[in-house]
């Protein structure tokens, strides 16, 4: 994999504080959208989402063809009071996660890239694409960000 790649990986943390900046908790606690996440649910989501992704990442990394759990994305933004937490500490620990994450990326070897674990969903993933899958993951998500501040005036 290369340094660049990493790079946007770790780079992700700004990414995703820039997404919020100026907005405040009616923004955050708003469905400009009716029927899908508000802004507060998206940054809760990416949290718990990379922290899921990076110990994939570790555990395709530490051991040999590892299981991948599965989880439900919706149950956690339900059940996990998504709502009620403060976003900008989800921002804080992505952030942070991103950059240990990238940290450990950045010692490996070019063929520890090619480890690979089992997804108990989508099947055989290898580190490679555990990393540009979380890249791509926020991109995706950072698009509703843009698009509910546009309808919300900001």
């Amino acid at each position: 994999m290369d340094a660049a790649t990493i790079e946007k990986y770790a780079g992700g943390g700004a990414e995703l504080a820039e997404s919020i900046r100026g907005l405040d908790l009616g923004d955050f606690l708003a469905f400009p959208v009716p029927g899908t996440w508000s802004i507060q649910q998206i940054v809760w989501h990416m949290a718990d989402s990379d922290l899921i992704g990076s110990d994939r990442m570790k555990r395709v990394i530490a051991e040999d063809h590892p299981t991948l759990l599965a989880y439900d994305e919706n149950r956690f933004a339900t059940r996990l009071y998504y709502e009620a937490l403060d976003p900008f500490l989800a921002v804080e620990i992505f952030a942070l996660n991103r950059r240990i994450t990238a940290e450990i990326l950045r010692r490996l070897e070019p063929a520890t890239f090619k480890r690979t674990g089992m997804h108990t969903e989508t099947g055989e993933k290898s580190l490679e694409k555990l990393v540009t899958g979380y890249i791509e993951h926020l991109e995706h998500h950072l698009k509703f960000v843009r698009e509910k501040r546009k309808l919300l005036g900001k």
